[in-house]
């Protein structure tokens, strides 16, 4: 193609759109929205939904979680109207009974219906950080009598777990149980009912050839800090 013809495009492509801008152009009818729910279009904002539907842009963006600057999509489905307050009331109800009994108060001895006590009289060699946050080391001489730190049931009485040599896990409830490990001798079986204070065994030696009773408190499975939970002394 020459020059001049290419020049001669160029002119009819801008005279075509002066020609269309010269005329304004026709207003879209946008018919107002009803319902309780409504999916995006193309070319719609959230400010224009809002005005077609009745509400301010500020609830319909509180209503849908859409933060600033309002951008929405297309075939998104947006609410028209706020969730029902009764809804809301039932989810702070249910939120606050559960809320105590998952976090519980920093003294954990207040929460306790189960009060523990010493195990063993002892110096404490590794506390609930130096045993990797997996209960304490507590020194005394081979052979002493190990007490049941608060009654229950034995759940474990044996030297299958790798690590912590002869065992006794005893239960108490549905939330606690309390572990005594590095035993030489057992003095109770598995099934067997416990209480508070009964000798369940004897001090032993540990993998590194010390005298010492590992102790461990666990609540819903996972080990707690031991010193939260015993009397201080």
């Amino acid at each position: 193609m020459s020059g001049g013809g290419r020049w001669l495009i160029v002119l009819l492509v801008l005279g075509l759109t002066a020609c269309a801008g010269s005329n304004p152009p026709r207003k879209r009818y946008f018919p107002p929205i009803h319902g309780q729910f409504y999916r995006v279009r193309p070319g719609d904002t959230l400010y224009s939904i809002a005005r077609r539907s009745g509400h301010r842009y500020r609830d319909l963006a509180r209503w849908n979680h859409i933060r600033p600057p309002y951008t929405i999509y297309v075939g998104q489905v947006l609410r028209l109207k706020p969730r029902p307050t009764i809804e809301k009331k039932t989810v702070k109800k249910v939120r606050r009974r559960k809320i105590p009994s998952r976090h519980p108060k920093k003294n954990g001895k207040k929460n306790l219906k189960i009060f523990f006590r010493w195990p063993l009289r002892g110096v404490i060699v590794r506390n609930f950080t130096q045993t990797g946050r997996k209960g304490i080391d507590i020194a005394a001489a081979p052979g002493t009598p190990v007490r049941a730190a608060a009654s229950g049931k034995v759940v474990y009485s044996g030297n299958g777990l790798v690590g912590y040599g002869n065992l006794v896990i005893i239960k108490h409830g549905e939330t606690y149980l309390s572990a005594y490990g590095n035993n030489r001798r057992l003095r109770v079986r598995e099934g067997q009912r416990v209480k508070s204070g009964q000798t369940i065994a004897e001090v032993g030696t540990g993998s590194d050839g010390r005298a010492v009773l590992h102790f461990e408190i666990r609540r819903n499975g996972d080990p707690v800090d031991p010193l939260r939970y015993l009397p201080k002394r």
